[in-house]
């Protein structure tokens, strides 16, 4: 299933001629200017309403199966005895925005990032860098506590399983949030006053798309990438890609020994563009990597998580290096996830985010490798990621 299906699906639509007859359109079976527009609420999770004499906020919950609560948080200050006639309303929809059983493109996220600053308008969007193909790498934050927290994910394009994982994640908190209710037990407002969470949930959104079939086979884009990877015969096309399009692994471009990582990499024959494994020319020469590092000088966090897959396990040292209480919190993030706490391999443990983070700011970093099996982990995995995965989420947050 794609995110236009799932988009049809969400409208109980069977094809795309039931769409179209159930929106009064002309019944042509094909994607045109129009069924793209009618669509959009089913792919963003909202619509928009002008106000009319003689509405309620119950009737127009009712009108589109949604709930008045749900009206009055998208739409800040409405006074529901005292509709102005002619303002035009965001209404959500009743079902969830994140989906987690499509492939999660950069479009899809940006979908979902317009999709849940407009339900819940105390969600901040900021674009903080341009990719290759001009792919916006979006932060996000949420809370306006005094403790800062920086999660991210998908460093690596086959990683991208780890995307929705975070994004559900934040999706739960605005939901939370905006009934006064809980999230794995913990009061949700009272969390976001005392904690201001920011996440990159997509950093590589070029190699992302590579790897979930955006790109055509027969587009520049694709062919290009293709042409790398046959100089790589052991990396599978796409799915071992985990490098950005300039062929350069973002989890390796960071000034924490970037190079010594560079001569581990040379040594196993990275030393130029690949569809992974090479550390870039200099440190930070990717618009990523020096959005995430410059980004995180202005946080400030307390905290860092890293998300990657597999192998189940959280990474939390650089070299000798134990930030004070990383190793606690650590093992209660092993604890609540079923996660085994580790050193990182030395061979993996130079130039990434985390081993930056760590040696900059002496506090805990942790890189979290979600699931098992062989990248990209299927989306079959997901919900149980997600449970594995909830607790740490929380106590990253609270310390």
């Amino acid at each position: 299933m794609d995110i236009q299906e799932l988009a049809l699906q969400r409208a109980g639509a069977a094809d795309w001629r039931t769409f179209q007859r159930m929106q009064g359109l002309t019944v042509t079976g094909d994607m045109d200017q129009a069924t793209r527009q009618a669509l959009m609420p089913y792919l963003v999770g909202y619509t928009t309403e002008r106000i009319q004499a003689g509405d309620t906020l119950y009737l127009l919950a009712q009108r589109f199966g949604t709930t008045v609560q749900a009206i009055k948080t998208a739409n800040p200050g409405l006074q529901e005895k005292n509709l102005p006639i002619g303002r035009v309303l965001t209404i959500p929809l009743v079902f969830d925005v994140v989906p987690t059983n499509v492939p999660f493109t950069s479009q899809v996220l940006q979908y979902c990032i317009r999709g849940l600053t407009a339900r819940y308008p105390f969600l901040a969007a900021q674009d903080i860098a341009r990719t290759k193909q001009g792919k916006p790498v979006t932060l996000l934050r949420v809370g306006t506590g005094p403790r800062r927290v920086f999660y991210n994910a998908s460093h690596h394009a086959n990683e991208w399983i780890t995307t929705p994982l975070l994004m559900k994640f934040l999706e739960d908190c605005c939901k939370a949030i905006s009934i006064s209710g809980q999230i794995m037990d913990v009061d949700a407002k009272a969390l976001f006053a005392g904690v201001s969470l920011y996440m990159v949930p997509m950093v590589n959104p070029d190699g992302v798309d590579l790897v979930t079939g955006f790109y055509a086979k027969n587009s520049m884009v694709y062919q290009d990438a293709q042409r790398l990877a046959e100089n790589y015969p052991a990396i599978a096309f796409p799915d071992g890609w985990k490098a950005n399009l300039n062929g350069v692994d973002l989890n390796l471009n960071y000034p924490a020994g970037w190079e010594e990582a560079k001569r581990i990499k040379a040594e196993h024959g990275f030393t130029g563009p690949a569809p992974r494994d090479f550390v870039g020319l200099a440190p930070l020469d990717q618009p990523e990597s020096a959005a995430m590092a410059e980004w995180t000088k202005r946080i400030d966090p307390a905290l860092t998580l890293s998300y990657h897959t597999q192998g189940r396990v959280i990474y939390w040292k650089y070299l000798d290096m134990e930030p004070p209480g990383a190793r606690e919190l650590g093992e209660l993030f092993g604890q609540v996830s079923g996660y085994a706490l580790e050193d990182t391999p030395y061979a993996s443990g130079f130039a990434g985010y985390k081993d930056w983070f760590i040696q900059e700011y002496n506090r805990p970093g942790y890189t979290v490798e979600v699931g098992f099996g062989e990248n990209p982990l299927p989306l079959s995995q997901f919900d149980e990621i997600y449970e594995e995965n909830l607790g740490i989420l929380i106590l990253g947050m609270t310390g």
